[in-house]
């Protein structure tokens, strides 16, 4: 199974808008951080998690032709305004509904955002998403790659996911929270990999920042982590700085062998 960083920054990208900045002026490929989401792909099966702004630029630069399914974490913009472009994969799948996974609250906010979205072919011939959305509190498959719900503590109903590859290890992707509950520590200790969202080194009320995302991975004890949804404050060679061993900040288009 293959994982692939689509997007590593927060919710407003690196570079900013009209900022000038070192991180958002450098040179290094690996500062631009388009908005958080991921695909994997195994030998059966793709899907992908989140849908964000740049999702069909990602696509394109990382040749993703195949998407199986949709995992949603939450409905904030900087993870679901590309789903639209999910239709362009209903059309390489032959024209059939695709399944989307995500909490009863997240469902219930996608259909106000995108009121369009069916399970059916629009009657007019009109190019739009076909969708079956799924909330699935119970763990859950997609083709031979395993996944359970993860909760997680943000400003808005969110969730990550335990990702499970054919080769048995397990993966664990949180992209937004500032608070990880017991029982979720309990079921992330000793995970393979663990992709945590790390904003910056100043604290912020609906993120974890350096120090708190530490404090969680020493408690997890996962093998590696991978660090995301980063804002602009630091560069991918500061982050290297600040960071113990096993730990690393992730950059787009890094692909993980599991």
């Amino acid at each position: 199974m293959t994982f692939t960083f689509l997007g590593t920054g927060t919710s407003v990208g690196v570079p900013q808008i009209g900022c000038k900045c070192a991180v958002c002026t450098s040179a290094d490929p690996r500062d631009r951080r388009r908005r958080c989401g991921a695909y994997v792909r195994s030998r059966k099966v793709a899907f992908m998690i989140d849908t964000p702004p740049e999702m069909r630029e990602a696509c394109i630069e990382h040749g993703v032709d195949r998407v199986d399914a949709v995992c949603l974490t939450h409905a904030h913009m900087d993870h679901v305004a590309g789903f639209d472009d999910v239709r362009r994969f209903n059309t390489i799948n032959g024209g059939v509904p695709m399944r989307c996974f995500a909490m009863r609250e997240t469902i219930d906010q996608m259909h106000r955002i995108f009121p369009y979205i069916s399970d059916k072919k629009n009657e007019m011939g009109l190019f739009r998403p076909m969708i079956n959305f799924v909330d699935n509190a119970e763990p859950f498959a997609i083709g031979d790659i395993s996944l359970e719900r993860l909760e997680v503590e943000h400003s808005f109903p969110c969730c990550g996911y335990m990702i499970g590859a054919p080769s048995g290890k397990r993966l664990a992707y949180i992209s937004d929270c500032h608070v990880l509950p017991e029982h979720t520590l309990e079921k992330l200790s000793g995970v393979d990999v663990l992709v945590l969202n790390c904003l910056r080194e100043r604290p912020h009320p609906t993120h974890l920042n350096l120090e708190s995302s530490l404090a969680y991975i020493k408690a997890i004890a996962p093998a590696k982590t991978y660090l995301i949804h980063m804002c602009h404050d630091l560069s991918h060679e500061d982050w290297l700085r600040r960071l113990p061993e096993g730990v690393e900040p992730a950059f787009d288009g890094l692909v993980l062998d599991l």
